[in-house]
């Protein structure tokens, strides 16, 4: 499920937001300490951002270039200030998109679906799996983190599809090798090693530590 974090100053509008988000299936949060909002930003790890230019303390331009530090998560600015300069101002910043306030509502979800699937290359029936704010594209062979993306071999992506699909139970390594030796791939035991060294590699290279942790003498577990 797609986590869509909600930066506006006008709380009616921003649960308006949050609910029409809900009601199309995904979970949406309103910031409501904008003193903190990357506080708010890392502990819900949200898919897209939908940020107003107004706010108290530090505008939308501040915490866009803050966000912009660490993470390439799609930014849509919402505004009442339309003109040429702040929309310019707001791409420049690193917006994917700008909404003029008042907005038609149909037409922000609209919108808002096209930047999700643009960057999560959604297309079609595609298989997905999402944990933790971490997409796994089987269709794609690739693993998706805050827009980051790492591509995944034949053996890598059949690990990791394994792991998540039994996310918060242990998966034996001798398990792990029977699931891959059955769909004609040849594995044994020092090659799922190498194979998992490069998975935490590359996840780790996402910013995703301890994503999979080993259980020493039984096997390996995406936790919960």
């Amino acid at each position: 499920m797609y986590r869509i974090l909600i930066v506006e100053d006008d709380m009616t509008i921003a649960n308006t937001l949050r609910n029409e988000f809900e009601k199309w299936g995904y979970y949406a949060k309103a910031i409501e300490d904008f003193q903190n909002v990357m506080e708010g930003f890392y502990s819900f790890e949200p898919h897209l951002l939908l940020l107003d230019i107004a706010l108290p303390f530090y505008n939308g331009y501040h915490w866009c270039g803050e966000i912009r530090k660490t993470s390439k998560i799609p930014i849509i600015f919402l505004s009442s200030a339309g003109d040429n300069m702040n929309i310019v101002m707001a791409m420049n910043m690193g917006g994917d998109d700008f909404i003029p306030k008042p907005f038609d509502l149909p037409v922000l979800i609209a919108k808002v679906q096209a930047v999700l699937r643009r960057t999560y290359s959604f297309q079609g029936q595609t298989h997905v799996l999402e944990h933790r704010g971490a997409l796994l594209d089987i269709g794609e062979a690739a693993f998706y983190y805050q827009a980051e993306k790492a591509e995944l071999s034949k053996n890598e992506l059949k690990i990791i599809r394994l792991l998540m699909e039994h996310k918060g139970h242990t998966v034996s390594r001798e398990d792990l090798m029977q699931y891959l030796w059955e769909s004609d791939s040849f594995i044994d035991d020092n090659t799922l090693t190498v194979n998992m060294t490069r998975i935490r590699k590359k996840l780790e290279a996402l910013g995703l530590k301890d994503f999979i942790v080993t259980k020493k003498g039984l096997g390996y577990m995406v936790m919960e």
